[in-house]
């Protein structure tokens, strides 16, 4: 990747704008661990905070502190739907993407049976690779690998895999270690000729580009907000009528309308707020002729995506050039994220010197379990990651590399 800058005529992001909203900048690090999570503007904080301070009551009460929770709720659902192209009626808000994941996994299971196929691939986080797997196996279903290329870090011949015994698709939008985006349309596409269920991913994909889930194709879309400057607070995204047909596990006395019933326990009121106002920034990230929240987000989407790409050539053409550095794979299509590894230090010792430079990085499998074992990397501690979050910037990169290269040249602790 060469390191180019946006075109002029483009709109990108006013990254010192946004980095002096982030209050957690002024402590110091530079946070390149944001695949694991990102730092919270002030507005977003300040919602979690307002909501905090409020009256508030549990749902279906005859007074405003129980409308307020409600009202919560669905400003919610309505901002993830903008997000990525939903509708409301449609957005299933959980505590995170695995949970999320389980209880869809677990109703989903119960319409498989013997000879069934359930189609996996080994780039994916296990979030959506255990639950399918453990699903299956209680269903009596098989479970079929995509493999990955470990030269490229690209999905080998996925097509192939999906035939007329499967019963569902799961894919990452982005792989979480790599960044690796697979073509999932074409991947949906082919599940849905033969009448599959497609899953996808998109907790990696999601901060870092444009979403649509028509376009996408898929039935159900996962994400994960605290991924995108909210709180720690995840959504699945479907068709209300296909969540109609399932019937998960729920107390007996819980809402079992959709997309409620899917929704286990009271959520929680107080970080609702902030996952509205972490989208209401990104939709605003980019001056506009305005316009409706979804075209914002989409106007906003590209411009960050330009953004983060320039950030992002300067991070990886540096790492290129150190010697003693090997950067892991080298998808053709991708999320601003590497995983790269230094020569006579281990994984776990480059990132604690990395973070006595005040770098924040994440090192190990990053729970993309199964791409690390075909990278042959689990015995020797995994890999180091590095990803680029919209409020990173050039300082930011330079920092690291330099104390990249001072592990490269032996200095470590």
């Amino acid at each position: 990747m060469s390191s180019t800058a946006p075109s002029a005529d483009l709109p990108v992001v006013d990254v010192p704008a946004l980095r002096a909203q982030v209050p957690a900048l002024a402590e110091g690090l530079a946070f390149f661990d944001g695949p694991g999570g990102t730092q919270v503007p002030a507005p977003v904080a300040a919602a979690v905070a307002a909501m905090l301070g409020s009256a508030v009551s549990n749902r279906k009460g005859p007074h405003h502190a129980s409308r307020r929770a409600e009202e919560a709720v669905d400003e919610a659902r309505r901002a993830v739907a903008d997000l990525v192209g939903g509708v409301p009626e449609g957005v299933v808000l959980g505590p995170s993407m695995t949970h999320l994941t389980y209880v869809v996994a677990g109703a989903l299971g119960r319409t498989w049976g013997e000879g069934d196929e359930v189609v996996l691939t080994r780039l994916d986080h296990d979030a959506n690779v255990r639950p399918w797997v453990q699903a299956a196996a209680r269903a009596g279903a098989s479970v079929r690998w995509v493999d990955v290329d470990p030269a490229t870090g690209e999905l080998v011949d996925p097509l192939a895999a999906v035939t007329d015994r499967t019963r569902l698709l799961a894919v990452t939008g982005a792989s979480n270690a790599l960044g690796t985006r697979p073509d999932v349309a074409a991947l949906t596409a082919a599940a849905d000729a033969v009448g599959a269920t497609s899953y996808v991913d998109g907790v990696h994909l999601t901060p870092h580009a444009p979403v649509d889930v028509a376009e996408l194709g898929c039935d159900l879309y996962a994400l994960s907000t605290y991924k995108l400057m909210g709180p720690h607070a995840a959504a699945v995204v479907a068709d209300p009528v296909l969540l109609e047909g399932l019937r998960p596990d729920k107390l007996l006395p819980a809402p079992d309308e959709v997309p409620a019933r899917f929704e286990h326990g009271t959520p929680p009121f107080e970080l609702l707020p902030g996952v509205t106002a972490a989208v209401d920034l990104l939709a605003d990230l980019v001056p506009g002729p305005g316009g409706t929240r979804r075209e914002r987000l989409l106007r906003s989407a590209s411009a960050l995506e330009r953004s983060e790409a320039a950030v992002f050539a300067r991070l990886l053409d540096g790492l290129g050039a150190l010697d003693g550095v090997t950067v892991v794979g080298a998808p053709a299509r991708r999320t601003p994220t590497v995983s790269f590894r230094v020569a006579g230090a281990s994984p776990r010792d480059t990132s604690r010197w990395l973070g006595s430079r005040g770098v924040a990085v994440s090192d190990g499998d990053y729970y993309a379990r199964e791409l690390v074992e075909v990278l042959g990397l689990r015995a020797t501690g995994g890999m180091v990651r590095a990803g680029v979050a919209p409020y990173t910037d050039a300082g930011d990169v330079d920092r690291l590399l330099a104390a990249v290269a001072e592990v490269a040249d032996g200095a470590r602790v």
